[in-house]
């Protein structure tokens, strides 16, 4: 959760790291519909939990992302995210207010993040695969790659590979290996 304007600033850099961009441009901020998305919602966050007495910008802001938000068919909550999140295209994306993802984050469309009798919990660097549903009180561990079309209703340990219907491990290789993340070393 943003804190403070430094922080703020960091999580923007993230975002725009894992976009494989170094900074905001006028051009990018055209151009990438789902970074103007979360650079707004960004904003929001801060402005939130640190500026509660800036209401009008607040609220113009939430009108202008949630137009964004119907066009590019995702719900995505305010203070659910860590810092380098990518939403990798237009799509569904339906994210839990109850969820809790860590940084680095990387989603595809047609994915759910929601709860039923609880919300997910995800740690840092993981990929969901386009169409993957992820539901319950479960906690996914960092490092995970759940695979396309996955129904992951059960917690899955850090470095690993998950898929099917119902999810199961697949392999010890996790997201960083397997380099889905732009900019990130690999660790094999």
């Amino acid at each position: 959760m943003i804190t403070s304007y430094k922080e703020y600033r960091q999580y923007v850099r993230a975002d725009m790291a894992a976009y494989g961009l170094q900074h905001v441009s006028f051009y990018n901020w055209l151009r990438i519909d789902q970074l103007r998305f979360q650079l707004r919602l960004r904003r929001l966050e801060y402005l939130t939990n640190c500026c509660r007495w800036r209401l009008l910008s607040r609220a113009v802001l939430e009108v202008l992302n949630h137009n964004l938000a119907v066009r590019l068919g995702v719900t995505v909550p305010k203070n659910v995210f860590g810092p380098g999140l990518c939403l990798v295209h237009r799509g569904t994306v339906v994210v839990s207010p109850l969820a809790k993802v860590g940084a680095n984050c990387r989603i595809h469309p047609s994915t759910s993040i929601g709860d039923y009798n609880g919300a997910p919990t995800l740690g840092d660097n993981v990929y969901v695969g386009p169409g993957a549903k992820l539901y319950g009180p479960i906690t996914i561990g960092s490092n995970v790659a759940v695979g396309a079309n996955a129904v992951v209703n059960n917690s899955f340990p850090d470095n690993c590979t998950v898929g099917g219907i119902p999810a199961r491990k697949l392999s010890d290789t996790g997201a960083l290996e397997q380099g889905v993340f732009p900019n990130t070393p690999s660790n094999g």
